[in-house]
């Protein structure tokens, strides 16, 4: 329906036209959305061909901005915000609310347009205060009310309340799916109107006063005086009277001549339908009711059917579980023959690869035990370099027969050089962890000689050996234990072993520039020669210690330990610090063992209930029947010191422990003679300087010192100077000593005496 041109021209006081401003209410929302888009085209198809300069305006009213929210879901009042923070984030939200004039600005295809946002909490009363504070000759708001009874029962939404307080001066349009509200004042005659049909539509429309309409509540009416109160607060004064005349047409005792409105059908048509619309719902429930009842049975039946289908469902599942499981065993078998084909074409290149490896670890382990060897003969020129042949010779070829021993390093043999018989320890090609220790048992017996340590004699550098002299007696652990056929030791031959241990002890722990620890003593470690002489053998895990920390100064360090079970000193096992009394704990666990014969394990704490209860005697080694009770309780208190947990409550070896090893010695005196007296223990010149043992043949050279026979003759042969002075030597001609031979040979048979009658 347009309205007639002759009806809405505004003419100002002189008779000059105004520009006239068209203004159009919109919103968001899916009902309000679609009354905006009513109300957008209705202006734009029946406002837009009046001959009056005009232009439209979008307006859309925005609620104001108490708070801003945050990513946690919390707000945050305004004022407790930055303002700089506010007005940006008050410019972003008006942005975005400028989104909401997108959808209607194709309808202004050729037409300018202006959009504005308008603040506030009632939409009404911003629209009412706008258009009475500015321009706008016409205001067209969009309704989705589409009957009399649902404005009614909404009671005051905003197109009524901007139709009650709206200026006199402004033109409102409300538009709805099936009328037009307006209050226009200068309608000429009805049959204008109902002459005039809708373009689109065809519609016949009839005319009815605004107070037929806008009917409202006794709610209503009280609602109504506070709305008049904040109406007449907003128009101000100038405004006061057009709203007061507004109000008074608006009551129910008056007919306003000025005000009209369209409709399509009346209030019974509308009754009329809607029982209608009530019958036809009648219906619809109660055939949805029969379809729910069907479709509850076919419920029933689709259930049972599920039931069965989820049985089925179930069983093809276990079904294809137990296919992926032979499907995985197949891949699995699938990829193992892979991977046995991949390996096999490898091997051939594999072991090329090895081989070629092999060769090169071969000289490279070659040169390294040439270093080895040649690192003996640069300290010490008395060594005697042997050749590979002469090994194999010595060994029978590395026979089984002739090994006498084997440990970590190798296997040792023994063997015949320069009619000479020698051990000789042969580090096993694979034994590359124990180079180092092997190293150190050459670096320690090229630096070291005393007849209380075994011997090093010579090596070979092409099978990497060690020769060292013959202890034909074995090791001390098998005669403690009477194992490969040693017998039990004498009491006598136990003391004087305790006390020649301690002094090769007093040696190693006295040597310079440095001190040596031997960090792994024990019986195994202490050979016996033909004369059950004692010597310590087995250096290879030796220490040098230049700077010793003192006993009374616990120090804790970060080193690899070294040594055996149960042998090892706990302060050692506990800080890591290595001391010369470190050795110690070990010698005081084979005093122990020497007098029980016991092994290593509890044995401290079981000497030590003896000696406390008395039964002490009951420790003792039964293979020996005249055991010195006195001497052998002092010992094994010595013994008891000697292995304190800490190394300042034991013993000084020097000044403590050798004068009562070597007092308690002459325990052994017999009615004839006593196998530990001075005149029968061995003197130095006894001793052959090159073999470090008892001469059997000794024969003067010409340096003037006396030798073993077949020693310096085996000497001789490969050099030209003295085995001591290392000077050149004026001739090879020997003399046999027969003087020290007699003192010798007496010696031996006084000896022999003192050990039948012990």
């Amino acid at each position: 329906m347009k309205p007639p041109t002759q009806l809405l021209k505004q003419v100002k006081k002189g008779g000059e036209e105004e520009k006239m401003s068209v203004a159009v209410a919109v919103c968001s929302g899916p009902d309000g959305g679609r009354g905006s888009h009513r109300a957008v085209k209705w202006a734009v198809e029946n406002l837009n061909l009046l001959p009056e300069p005009h232009k439209f305006i979008l307006l859309h009213v925005m609620p104001p901005v108490t708070s801003i929210p945050t990513p946690s879901g919390n707000s945050i009042p305004i004022h407790e915000l930055d303002p700089h923070v506010v007005k940006m984030y008050l410019q972003d939200r008006r942005v975005k609310l400028g989104e909401v004039f997108t959808p209607f600005k194709k309808y202004f295809r050729n037409i300018k347009v202006e959009t504005m946002l308008l603040e506030g909490v009632n939409p009404a009363f911003v629209l009412v205060r706008h258009v009475s504070e500015s321009r706008i000759k016409s205001l067209v708001l969009g309704s989705y009310s589409s009957t009399l009874f649902t404005r009614k029962s909404k009671g005051l939404n905003v197109p009524s309340i901007v139709l009650r307080y709206a200026p006199d001066t402004c033109d409102i349009y409300v538009i709805s799916r099936e009328k037009v509200i307006t209050n226009l004042n200068n309608l000429l005659s009805v049959g204008d109107f109902t002459d005039s049909p809708k373009r689109n539509g065809g519609q016949t429309v009839e005319l009815f006063e605004d107070e037929q309409i806008c009917q409202i509540s006794a709610s209503e009416d009280s609602s109504g005086v506070l709305l008049d109160k904040e109406i007449n607060h907003i128009c101000g004064p100038s405004n006061q009277e057009a709203h007061a005349t507004n109000k008074r047409s608006s009551s129910f005792s008056s007919l306003s001549s000025k005000n009209y409105v369209l409709f399509q059908t009346n209030p019974q048509t509308e009754v009329e339908h809607l029982q209608s619309e009530l019958r036809n719902s009648i219906l619809m429930y109660k055939q949805a009711c029969e379809q729910l009842a069907h479709a509850q049975n076919k419920v029933k039946e689709l259930s049972s059917e599920c039931l069965n289908d989820s049985r089925q469902v179930s069983v093809a599942l276990q079904r294809e579980e137990l296919l992926k499981k032979i499907a995985a065993m197949e891949k699995a078998k699938h990829l193992e023959a892979i991977k046995e084909a991949e390996l096999a074409r490898d091997v051939l290149a594999k072991e090329t690869y090895e081989r070629q490896l092999a060769e090169m670890h071969a000289l490279k382990e070659s040169l390294e035990k040439q270093k080895i060897v040649n690192t003996l003969f640069v300290t010490d020129k008395r060594y005697r370099r042997y050749t590979q042949h002469e090994i194999e010779v010595a060994t029978d070829f590395f026979s089984e027969t002739r090994v006498i021993g084997e440990g970590g390093y190798g296997k040792v043999y023994k063997g015949t050089l320069d009619h000479t018989p020698v051990a000789i320890k042969v580090l096993r090609p694979d034994a590359s962890d124990k180079k180092e220790e092997f190293l150190k048992e050459v670096e320690v017996l090229s630096r070291i000689r005393h007849p209380h340590l075994v011997s090093l004699l010579g090596a070979s550098s092409e099978s990497v050996c060690l020769v060292y002299e013959f202890m034909e007696n074995g090791s001390l652990d098998e005669h403690i234990f009477c194992q490969n056929g040693k017998p039990a030791l004498p009491w006598v031959v136990r003391f004087r072993i305790i006390y020649e241990i301690a002094c090769g002890l007093t040696f190693l722990h006295n040597s310079k520039p440095e001190s040596i620890v031997h960090r792994d003593l024990k019986p195994g470690n202490v050979l016996l020669d033909r004369n059950y002489m004692s010597k310590i053998g087995d250096v290879g895990l030796a220490k040098f210690i230049s700077n010793v920390v003192p006993d009374d100064v616990t120090e804790y360090r970060d080193s690899v330990l070294a040594g055996t079970l149960h042998y090892m000193d706990p302060e050692y096992h506990r800080t890591g610090t290595l001391r010369p009394k470190s050795d110690l704990y070990a010698f005081g666990i084979i005093i122990i063992q020497l007098l029980t014969a016991r092994h290593p394990k509890g044995i401290l704490f079981a000497a030590e209930k003896a000696i406390r209860n008395g039964s002490w005697v009951n420790m003792l080694d039964k293979s020996v029947s005249n055991w010195p009770l006195l001497g052998t309780e002092e010992l094994a208190q010595l013994a008891l010191k000697c292995s304190q947990l800490r190394c300042r409550d034991r013993p000084d070896l020097d000044e403590e422990i050798l004068p009562v090893l070597k007092r308690l010695c002459y325990l052994g005196r017999g009615p004839a003679v006593s196998l530990l007296d001075n005149h029968l223990s061995p003197p130095n010149h006894y001793f052959c300087p090159i073999l470090q043992e008892v001469m059997n043949d000794p024969y003067i050279a010409a340096d003037g010192f006396t030798y073993e026979h077949i020693a310096i003759k085996a000497w001789l042969e490969k050099h030209t100077v003295s085995p001591l002075t290392k000077l050149e030597l004026k001739h090879k001609l020997l003399t046999p000593n027969y003087t020290l031979r007699s003192s010798i040979q007496e010696w031996k048979t006084k000896l022999q005496s003192a050990s039948s009658n012990a």
